[in-house]
C-alpha cells in the first residue's frame, strides 16, 4: 500500500457513494470499458455495496499434500494475508479454475473483517451464507455458496500478486495489488491504481448530476426538462 491508513480509510468512504453503472460510464469515457468481472460475479446479498483499495489472492485448485500439512511448499498464506489487511481494504481471490469449494467462510471472512477489510471477491464459491450475512459492514462477492470444504481441494499459492479475474466484455481483467474495486447488483469494477483519483473525481460529478436529475424528477420536473438540465438518463 502506497497512501496511510487514514488516506485509504478516506478514499473508500468516498468510493462507496459511487453506483456501479456510473462507474463503468466513467471509465468507459476515459477508455477503459473492460474493467467489470464477469456478471456472475456479485454480492451474496444484493443489497449490499462494496468498495476498497485491493489485496489480491491466487489460489490452486491442486490439493495439499495430506502427508506434509506443513511443509515450506505449502506455506501458511492465510496467516501472511490476516497479517497484510488494512482499514479499507478488499481482498480479490483468483481461485485457478476450482469450481465446487468454499475457498473461504463466515470464519475466515471474520478474519479479515477484523483486519479493517470491508469485503472479499472470488471468481468461485463461498461457504456460509448465514454466517456470512452476520458479518456487519462486509460484502462478499461471488458465484454462490457451496458446503464443500476447501482445505483439500484447493490452496492459496500467492499473495498480493497480479491476478487476472475473468471479465464481462474481455476474458481477464488484469486486478493489481492497490487497485480499487466497487461492485453491487449490477456488478463488479475494478479501477486500475494509476487512474483510480481521476475516476473517482469523474464518477463523482457523475452521482451529483444524477441526483440533481433524480430530485427534479420525483419533485415533477418533466423528464425531458430535467435531462436538458442535468443531461443524465
Amino acid at each position: 500500500m502506497t497512501q496511510d491508513d487514514s488516506t485509504v480509510v478516506e478514499l473508500q468512504a468516498r468510493w462507496d457513494k459511487i453506483r456501479v453503472a456510473n462507474l463503468y460510464d466513467t471509465l468507459d469515457k476515459m477508455g477503459y470499458p473492460n474493467q467489470c468481472l464477469d456478471l456472475g460475479i456479485k454480492p451474496l446479498f444484493m443489497h449490499q455495496h462494496l468498495a476498497g483499495q485491493v489485496i489480491t489472492v491466487r489460489g490452486s485448485a491442486y490439493p495439499v499434500p495430506q502427508n506434509e500439512p506443513d511443509s515450506d511448499w505449502v506455506g501458511n498464506y492465510f496467516e501472511q494475508l490476516v497479517g497484510m489487511v488494512y482499514p479499507g481494504c478488499v481482498v480479490v481471490v483468483e481461485c485457478g479454475g476450482e469450481l465446487h469449494a468454499g475457498k473461504f467462510g463466515e470464519m475466515t471472512s471474520w478474519a479479515l473483517k477484523q483486519g479493517g477489510a470491508h469485503g472479499i471477491v472470488l471468481d468461485s464459491l463461498i461457504r456460509d451464507w448465514l454466517g456470512l450475512e452476520a458479518i456487519p459492514n462486509f460484502t462478499p462477492c461471488a458465484r454462490g455458496t457451496t458446503p464443500i470444504e476447501s482445505s483439500a481441494r484447493w490452496r492459496i499459492t500467492a499473495v498480493n500478486a497480479k491476478i487476472g479475474m475473468p471479465g464481462t466484455l474481455t476474458s481477464r481483467v488484469r486486478v493489481d495489488p492497490g487497485d480499487w474495486i466497487v461492485g453491487e447488483a449490477d456488478g463488479v469494477m475494478v479501477v486500475p491504481q494509476a487512474i483510480a483519483m481521476e475516476a473517482l473525481v469523474k464518477a463523482e460529478v457523475l452521482e451529483a448530476e444524477e441526483q440533481g436529475m433524480r430530485e427534479d424528477v420525483a419533485a415533477g420536473m418533466s423528464f425531458a426538462d430535467a435531462y436538458k438540465k442535468w443531461g443524465r438518463a
